[in-house]
């Protein structure tokens, strides 16, 4: 029985179908979900979920903070910001990570630094 996976965020859905298997970042370390995985909640660090579905493309996409939540074979991936490892903007991090470093804003360096590694990742 495979994962029934949703990854969404306030500015869209990104994601949604069944999946073989979920691995994320959270607070406590990476956590691999697979069908059968015991019920929990786990906050998300900043950092790449993988999503490998069954039928179809799967996903990896940055997300930036949120939460992770396993229950009945059902991962629900609430993140505060995420976008598609594909999509990311790799002058624009380097730029806003200059721009944080600059100005000290220790948070928004974090999350460029985030973004840079997942893309440089997915290359």
């Amino acid at each position: 029985m495979p994962l029934n996976v949703e990854l969404v965020s306030p500015e869209r859905p990104l994601w949604s179908g069944e999946a073989s298997m979920v691995v994320a970042k959270t607070v406590e370390g990476d956590l691999g979900v697979l069908p059968g995985h015991a019920p929990l909640l786990a906050v998300l660090a900043n950092g790449v979920v993988r999503i490998d579905a069954t039928e179809g493309e799967g996903v990896s996409a940055l997300v930036l903070g949120g939460f992770l939540s396993v229950a009945d074979d059902r991962v629900s991936i609430l993140a505060e910001s995420t976008e598609r490892v594909d999509e990311i903007d790799t002058a624009a991090a380097e730029s806003a990570l200059r721009e944080a470093e600059e100005s000290g804003d220790d948070a928004a360096a974090d999350q460029a630094r985030a973004r840079l590694a997942a893309a440089h990742a997915a290359s």
